[in-house]
């Protein structure tokens, strides 16, 4: 009975599903080669299997349809298999995020990967972590209604319904003994293949709140401060270090404060380039 080969619905690395494709032919037939492969991929090199598997080379779109024939893929399988290259191989952040929907909304993979896609979206959804953190209060009501309008932003109560849907499935907000909604521990598993995405989405929404922090409320409720200072390359990491160091102080003292929370605060802190490095210049 022959070996049954991979699905491409399991994989989110188009490499390492290339990989475990062959692997599989391999095993049920000890002939099976490259350059067999390369033949039926309408005789591409008879490396650029290996290279592609090892990260050395991407496909084209030329050479995706060549694979897809040799992989002998179906209709469905050929277009999500095209989404993992497209997801792999495109910078654009905002391309990204279109072809992660596209591959989220495919039903197969929906089916084996629920807590994956959620997990992306707690974290590419600025409204989701704010609402766990508001669920702290004394005074939360889990209703749509009331978050919508606790939120600044304020947010429709449709988006807020389904952000507690979403918060529910993933075990970041449980039912209490009153019958209401308190936050718990939880993990969330969001595909490596993504997660430089999600955390992306996640600085790019929460700086857009910063920006509009600038008019929306007045100086006593906001506080921001900037530096522009010239550095040694070598000072970069420890500047890292001690950015972090801050941010985990200051959780400590927001975690060890005696008072009820009465209010989600963002605290941002970023340390970016705003020149080239000498030398670099062109």
């Amino acid at each position: 009975m022959e070996q049954a080969l991979p699905s491409v619905y399991d994989y989110l690395d188009y490499r390492a599903y290339l990989n475990a494709w062959f692997q599989a032919k391999k095993s049920a037939n000890p002939s099976y080669s490259y350059r067999l492969f390369a033949r039926k991929a309408r005789g591409v090199s008879p490396s650029l299997l290996h290279h592609v598997v090892d990260g050395k080379r991407n496909l084209t779109p030329a050479t995706t349809e060549a694979f897809v024939e040799a992989l002998g893929l179906r209709a469905g399988e050929a277009a999500f298999f095209t989404l993992l290259v497209d997801l792999d191989q495109t910078r654009d952040p905002g391309e990204r995020n279109r072809i992660w929907e596209q591959i989220a909304a495919t039903r197969r993979f929906r089916d084996a990967r629920k807590i994956e896609g959620h997990g992306f979206e707690y974290l590419s959804n600025w409204m989701l972590p704010a609402i766990r953190e508001l669920a702290t209060r004394a005074d939360f009501v889990p209703d749509p209604e009331w978050i919508g309008n606790a939120l600044r932003p304020r947010i429709s109560a449709k988006d807020a319904k389904k952000a507690l849907r979403t918060l529910v499935e993933l075990g970041m907000l449980v039912e209490d003994e009153e019958g209401g909604l308190s936050p718990a521990d939880a993990s969330i598993t969001t595909p490596p293949e993504v997660a430089g995405l999600a955390v992306h989405n996640y600085h790019r929404g929460m700086l857009e709140r910063a920006a509009e922090a600038i008019v929306s409320f007045p100086p006593p409720e906001r506080h921001l401060v900037a530096i522009t200072v010239s550095v040694p390359a070598s000072l970069v990491p420890r500047l890292k270090q001690e950015s972090n160091a801050f941010l985990e102080r200051m959780m400590h003292l927001c975690d060890s404060a005696e008072e009820d929370a009465d209010q989600v605060m963002q605290m941002n802190l970023q340390l970016f380039p705003l020149s080239d490095r000498r030398g670099e210049a062109s």
